[in-house]
This record gives structure tokens, sequence and C-alpha cells, in this order.
């Protein structure tokens, strides 16, 4: 009975060991294989940066070391953030026709847009600063260019309004400084911030300036967007036409008088209290006492008979896009 007691016990080990010795060799053979996988099929590449490039017409001197390698950091950083890049591409569609004639009719060049994306990602964004809005205004500077900041409306989130008032800013940064880029850099650390430096280092080349790291970095970044946008697929970034946000078709309707009820307002134009908010971000209440008996020009869904209807449904589609 010992014996066959001493045999089992052997006879067990000897199991386990095999099972160990399976688990390992089937273990390596998996990691062999997952490690062909990997090589086979998964590749992070560095991107590729053009030999010359420009910005609002200025050109950018990439032949400079650290102006290539400032560029190929912001390039590197939003390639290969996929999810973030890849939702500017997707509202960009959307509101880059509301942003691009504007720009154009104040004669702002048409560059500036991307300053629009890496300041808040095409998103009404409050950052810690409390700057607000697509294009990030603090209250004073957007007082200062004529958007209404209040409990009840903040202007600053009417993407028409801001951007106006974007254009009113650059336009007087750039009359300060002659110069595209630095009107760029100094709407990130402001005028004087740029001034004093440009006094102390004697240069007012944006990239010959030593600055804070935020701001230099904060062209490149402008142009990073630049390059991954006009060229998705050249930075790996494959969407269709109907992958994208499609503008939103809206009609006008005035908002006046006092204590107005917005709820009633939106049931009143056949619309929700919802949709009435979604596309008027501006609204900071649910009840408009207006005491100063302000017109506003509130955008609604456009109706089709009972129904509001927002967009049409995506097409399947083959095709990719080359630029936005």
């Amino acid at each position: 009975m010992k014996k066959l007691s001493i045999a089992a016990i052997v006879l067990s080990v000897l199991a386990i060991v095999g099972e160990i010795l399976i688990c390992a060799s089937s273990r390596e053979d998996s990691e062999e294989v997952l490690q062909r996988a990997i090589s086979n099929n998964y590749r992070i590449y560095s991107p590729i940066l053009p030999d010359t490039m420009s910005f609002a017409g200025e050109k950018v001197p990439l032949s400079t070391y650290y102006v290539h390698e400032g560029l190929d950091l912001e390039v590197i950083t939003n390639m290969y953030r996929h999810s973030s890049t890849m939702l500017y591409f997707k509202r960009a569609n959307r509101y880059f026709p509301i942003i691009e004639p504007i720009l154009k009719k104040n004669g702002i060049p048409a560059d500036f847009k991307y300053l629009c994306v890496i300041e808040s990602g095409l998103t009404n964004a409050t950052s810690p600063a409390k700057a607000q809005g697509f294009w990030q205004f603090i209250p004073s500077t957007g007082a200062n260019y004529g958007l209404t900041v209040n409990d009840e409306i903040d202007m600053r989130n009417n993407l028409t309004a801001s951007t106006e008032a974007a254009c009113k800013y650059i336009r007087s940064l750039y009359n300060k400084f002659h110069s595209w880029t630095a009107a760029a850099a100094a709407y990130n650390c402001g005028e004087n911030g740029l001034a004093r430096r440009i006094s102390k280092q004697s240069t007012d080349n944006y990239y010959d300036l030593w600055l804070n790291s935020e701001t230099s970095r904060y062209v490149y970044r402008i142009l990073a967007m630049k390059l991954i946008m006009q060229n998705p697929q050249k930075y790996g970034f494959h969407l269709r036409q109907c992958d994208l946000y499609p503008p939103i078709p809206t009609r006008a309707a005035t908002l006046s008088g006092q204590n107005v009820d917005l709820y009633e307002f939106a049931r009143s134009n056949g619309t929700s209290y919802k949709m009435l908010r979604m596309l008027n971000p501006w609204i900071q209440t649910d009840v408009l006492k207006n005491k100063s008996n302000q017109k506003y020009m509130v955008q609604l869904p456009v109706k089709n008979g009972t129904e509001s209807k927002t967009i049409a449904p995506g097409r399947r589609e083959t095709s990719f896009i080359t630029s936005i």
C-alpha cells in the first residue's frame, strides 16, 4: 500500500512537470506567433515632413534643425493621437464652411482655421483660465471685441459672432507685429507678452524667439494640423465623406422680449428645448430676463412636415477624403 502511494505521488509529480513543460513550450510558441504577427502587420512610422511649407503665405524655415524637430514633434503627437484627430476631421466638415467665409470676408488667411482647431478642437470648450468657445476668448477680451458675456448670454459660444471677433483680434495683432506668424503666437501669449520678448531679444521672427513652452509649440501645432488635415491619407487617416459630420440645416428665428420661458419658446417653434440649446450654445439660461430688451437671432432646425430634420442618412461610400 505504501509503495503504491509513493508511486502515485511520483506519477502525479511527473504529470505536473509535464504539463508545466508543455505549457511553457506552448507559451513560447504562442509568443513567437504573436511576435511574428506584430512584426508583419503592425507598423509605427515616422511621418514624412515636406521640404518646404508656409503659414499664411509666410515661409517656415524648415532647414533650421529646431524648426524641423519642433514640427516633427507636433505631427507625431497628432498623427498618433488617433481619436482626437479623427474627431477634428469630422467636426471640420460641419464648421469650416461657417468659419472660412468669415475669415475671407475679413481678409484673414485661411490657415487661421487651424488655429481654431488647436485652440478648442472645434468645440465650445472651457479652459482653466475661463477662456471659452471655439476661439477661446477670455471674458475681457471677448467683451473688447464686441461679444456679450453675462449670466444669460455668452456670445463667445456663438460661432459666427466669435469668428468675427477673432478676425478683428487677429487683424489687430497683425497690424502690431506685421507678421501673421507672430500674430498667431501673440494670440496664445498675448500681445504685450510677445512684444516684451521681441524687445529683449532684438528679433521679431517667431522661429528665432525664446518663448515659454506653450507658445514655442503653438505655431508648430497649427502647422501640424494643416499638414495632417490637408493630407489625411499620407498621415494614416482614411475617412469617407459620409463619415464626416454634415452641416445642420437651420432656419433663423427672432428671440425677443423679457422673461421669456425658453421651454415654451422651443415648443412654440416646433422643436425641443435640447435642440434649441444645442443649436444655440450661447444661451446660458432657461428663462431669458433680457433686462436690456435686446433682440437675438436663434437657429432652429429646418422643418420638414411635422419632423425636424437635421442630417441626411450617410451613404455607403468607398472613396476617401483627400483634404479638408
